[in-house]
């Protein structure tokens, strides 16, 4: 199998366009388009502070390589590195080494905040109790707290995350069949500031999951690879599992409904983004929809249980 560019030794196919790739042309492939879709989300025209939300995993790893490779010779702007220890035993230490041992061999500026300093409890501990919610939901909630809290912290203008394009096109599908519009109207790249809120960036959301693992594979990246002990909980997984078939059966159906909500995005925002006016938590100050913020919320049950 020869490569479409150069009839060097293909390592590749990328199935929704035909083409057959070697190393080198399937690496440019991939930065080419990431870097393009970094440049759409954040304009550097003016020298930005921009944080990465780093696990350790394949993507962030890959996200903050990519960002790295294009801020580096740039004096007016910075790249900052967030990493949230949730507290899995088992899970999260080993990926918190890498995404530390790739911090300091790029020489970023980092930080690394557990669950258990800002919570009083590890994410491990939390599920021990009845009634809290489903973990990926309370994980999912208290990791955004941290998130807009450390970027604000560090003076961030956006934050980064490595999230690819089949997450980018499940999280479509499960906002889709839930009705739920209020969520659509909120995802992520943000081109709107609003106060107390720091806007995330998505450089990956056009590189499918097996591209971002074969570029950190010929890349020869330290990635961590084992899958979340909660993952199997997780409804998106059957979400992911319909969208592979799909895929596998139709090429480029991911690229679909990404297009297909870029096309809705403007008047879903118009119409849901702006319903329920963002106040400040009681309890913490962050921004809120009700009296307390949902990070709160779930706090306070935990600590009636404890």
């Amino acid at each position: 199998m020869e490569c479409s560019r150069c009839g060097e030794t293909a390592v590749t196919r990328i199935r929704y366009s035909g083409e057959h790739l070697c190393r080198k042309h399937f690496k440019e492939f991939f930065e080419t388009k990431v870097f393009k879709e970094f440049r759409k989300q954040v304009d550097l025209n003016r020298g930005k502070d921009i944080g990465v939300a780093v696990s350790g995993g394949k993507d962030s790893i890959v996200a903050l390589r990519m960002l790295h490779k294009i801020l580096e010779e740039r004096r007016d702007s910075r790249l900052y590195g967030i990493t949230i220890d949730e507290g899995i035993k088992g899970y999260r230490p080993k990926s918190l080494e890498i995404a530390e041992r790739e911090y300091k061999k790029l020489g970023i500026d980092y930080k690394i905040s557990s669950y258990e300093e800002n919570f009083g409890f590890p994410l491990d501990e939390m599920m021990e109790y009845d009634d809290i919610g489903m973990p990926c939901s309370v994980c999912g909630v208290l990791r955004r707290w941290m998130m807009n809290t450390m970027s604000k912290e560090a003076d961030l203008d956006v934050l980064a995350t490595g999230l690819n394009l089949d997450d980018t096109a499940q999280t479509i599908m499960m906002n889709f069949c839930r009705a739920d519009m209020k969520s659509m109207a909120r995802l992520a790249p943000h081109d709107r500031v609003k106060e107390g809120l720091v806007p995330r960036i998505n450089p990956l959301r056009k590189a499918p999951e097996k591209e971002t693992y074969l570029y950190a594979l010929l890349s020869d990246m330290d990635v961590h690879e084992q899958e979340c002990p909660y993952a199997d909980t997780a409804l998106r997984g059957l979400y992911r599992d319909v969208l592979g078939q799909l895929e596998d059966n139709t090429p480029g159906v991911k690229f679909s409904i990404l297009s297909s909500y870029e096309k809705i995005k403007d008047p879903v925002r118009e119409k849901y983004e702006g319903e329920g006016e963002l106040e400040r938590c009681v309890n913490c100050g962050e921004p809120a929809m009700n009296e307390r913020c949902k990070a709160c919320q779930i706090l306070k049950e935990l600590e009636k249980k404890r």
